[in-house]
């Protein structure tokens, strides 16, 4: 993907005065309250949840930054090369993650997808 260049001071000023910021916050409030919203479900939340893990352990586990892999999760970037096979190995068999490490407990029940990040429709 491209990069942008950057706004200048005088072009981000005039965005800002176009916008109606008080407006935006309550639409979206209201929309989040009436349901009007769509989860963000990517297959590296699928596997991290289906592992039970938090983003500091499964990113642990994968031996990367909570960092990276909250940006993976958002799409912003995507696994490589054997991060990629792990996430796809806790996905499908989260229970071979008691291999890498001993430590690792399955989840009692499999887990709610409500937990994904919402964002307005």
């Amino acid at each position: 993907m491209p990069q942008k260049k950057p706004m200048s001071d005088a072009e981000l000023a005039a965005f800002e005065a176009s916008q109606d910021f008080e407006a935006l916050l309550v639409q979206s409030a209201r929309e989040m309250g009436a349901g009007k919203t769509r989860k963000v479900y990517t297959p590296v939340v699928a596997a991290r949840e289906n592992a039970g893990l938090s983003q500091a352990g499964f990113a642990e586990l994968l031996g990367v930054s909570v960092r990276t892999l909250q940006q993976w999760e958002q799409g912003r970037r995507e696994p490589t090369g054997a991060a990629k096979t792990l996430i796809a190995i806790a996905e499908k068999m989260p229970e071979a993650l008691r291999a890498v490490d001993p430590n690792y407990k399955a989840p009692r029940r499999a887990p709610s997808r409500t937990k994904a990040k919402q964002i307005k429709a």
